[in-house]
């Protein structure tokens, strides 16, 4: 097994360019299970098959559990590069956090401007053994570098397509 490398800080270096410069890109696919409903009965899949998951309908929600859900795999996501985005820049700033964790508490609710549904993200950080100054200010300059933080600060570019069969 290769052993694991933390990413260069060159990904700490700003950008100059005219349009959005994608460093990464995958595809996850969901499609229904047993009752056809991604939610209830659905498995996730990646399109490199290193994510593959069933998904389930939360107990909470009616369904019958023993799965991930949605907003699992977000919190999943957000904590995972918000403690990466951290690490970064306590290395380029030389502060050692080791036990640092990051929990991302995810909600999904009704939303009561227009009675749908709408999620909820907060975000705990723990840095055992730094200075609560030091502390704050390595996560507000981590809200601004993680790109999931500004995402559920400023929104997201979202392009949605259907597709019939036919266009396969």
């Amino acid at each position: 097994m290769t052993k694991l490398r933390p990413p260069p800080l060159s990904l700490l270096e700003r950008y100059h360019g005219d349009s959005f410069q994608p460093l990464y890109t995958t595809t996850v696919r969901v499609t229904g299970g047993e009752v056809e409903h991604a939610r209830a009965s659905g498995v996730a899949r990646s399109d490199d098959g290193n994510l593959h998951v069933d998904l389930r309908l939360p107990a909470e929600l009616g369904g019958g559990g023993g799965g991930t859900n949605p907003e699992q795999l977000f919190a999943a996501g957000y904590a995972a590069c918000f403690h990466g985005a951290l690490s970064l820049l306590a290395t380029r700033a030389d502060i050692p956090i080791p036990g640092a964790s990051v929990a991302v508490t995810v909600a999904f609710g009704r939303d009561p401007d227009d009675g749908l549904f709408m999620v909820t993200a907060d975000v705990t950080i723990d840095l055992p053994g730094v200075e609560l100054e030091i502390a704050e200010e390595l996560v507000r300059n981590t809200e601004r570098l993680c790109p999931y933080a500004k995402m559920a600060r400023q929104g997201i570019v979202s392009v949605v397509v259907a597709r019939t069969n036919s266009q396969h």
